[in-house]
């Protein structure tokens, strides 16, 4: 087997976060609840995006945050992702390429525009977002490169594109092309209303042994197994993934590999100012441990550092240099 090229290749949704600074007037007088998200359609987000204020964009994404933070931590990451031939889409091009990403996606017109959540900040730091989806669901198994997944060493897939039709074909597609080159595979539930929806679809890609690490939180493993008691829904899952990694929030995180069990606690964080990006981020640590031979305990390790840098701050991007954080705190 030839030496991987890229550490992570990620596929997943390319969304485009817009955020303003906005007043509790105008969430009123747009009928927004403060707090909340909500999914628009194309006519809604572009009318809003009309009327916000001055805004900042970047690319966004929770695949696309995971492979930011693996470009963060000194990794070499990829990203796969649909965009239209618009502004916004652009703008991710630029903005995901610039922090050292690779992204090769050629724009398509689906008749729908570039995926866009639009985020507003009102002045006690609460966000409310709408979610336009947009070209991101349209991802056809067309845009894969075999040959940039075969030299990845671990190609990543988020839940949140399992819904549509067109994406959920390439990312099987890509499965059995990582697997073919014996590449590594991995998955994460993304949310508890996707394993409500497509439980039997993740539960046939577990148990038919094409998931080699499979990410959860507390709730959507339990949301998969059925089981309410933490030890019992992982045990019911750990047997079937070579790698079970599933975060705690303040309780740190857990990972079991055969019969090694490793758990960290949650890293110091002097004040949690917002926990947008916080899976996606210590995804991308453990990945970026894995990807470079770390042992079980160090990639979890990697992983707390850098989520608890994201919920240090506003947005699901590091701020802070991560490399230098992980070798100060691992060495």
């Amino acid at each position: 087997m030839t030496e991987p090229r890229l550490d992570v290749l990620a596929i997943g949704n390319a969304i485009v976060d817009v955020l303003a600074d906005a007043d509790d007037a105008f969430l009123e007088a747009e009928g927004l609840a403060k707090g909340s998200m909500r999914l628009v359609d194309a006519h809604e987000a572009t009318r809003l995006y009309e009327h916000m204020g001055p805004a900042r964009e970047a690319s966004g994404g929770s695949a696309g945050n995971t492979a930011a933070g693996v470009a963060a931590l000194g990794g070499r990451a990829g990203f796969i992702g649909q965009i239209a031939d618009d502004q916004l889409g652009e703008v991710f091009s630029h903005d995901i390429r610039s922090i050292g990403v690779e992204f090769e996606t050629p724009p398509q017109d689906f008749g729908t525009p570039t995926a866009r959540c639009l985020i507003l900040v009102t002045p006690d730091a609460q966000r409310t977002m709408s979610t336009f989806l947009g070209a991101a669901q349209h991802l056809p198994p067309e845009a894969l490169d075999p040959v940039q997944i075969e030299q990845s060493a671990i190609l990543y897939l988020e839940g949140y594109l399992w819904d549509p039709e067109a994406p959920r074909m390439a990312m099987q597609q890509a499965i059995e092309i990582a697997r073919a080159a014996k590449r590594k595979v991995a998955f994460t539930l993304s949310d508890s209303f996707c394993i409500q929806r497509h439980r039997d679809g993740f539960l046939k890609l577990i148990q038919g042994g094409f998931i080699d690490i499979l990410f959860a939180n507390e709730v959507e493993i339990s949301e998969l197994t059925g089981e309410s008691d933490f030890e019992a829904a992982i045990r019911a899952i750990a047997g079937q993934v070579r790698t079970l990694v599933v975060t705690r929030s303040e309780k740190g995180a857990v990972a079991l590999r055969g019969g090694e069990r490793a758990e960290v606690a949650a890293e110091p964080v002097e004040a949690v100012v917002d926990t947008t990006g916080a899976g996606d981020l210590f995804a991308a640590g453990f990945l970026f441990g894995e990807a470079r031979g770390r042992s079980l305990e160090e990639s979890l390790r990697i992983g707390a550092i850098a989520a608890a840098e994201v919920i240090s701050h506003y947005g699901a991007r590091p701020q802070a240099d991560l490399k230098a954080l992980v070798a100060e705190r691992l060495g």
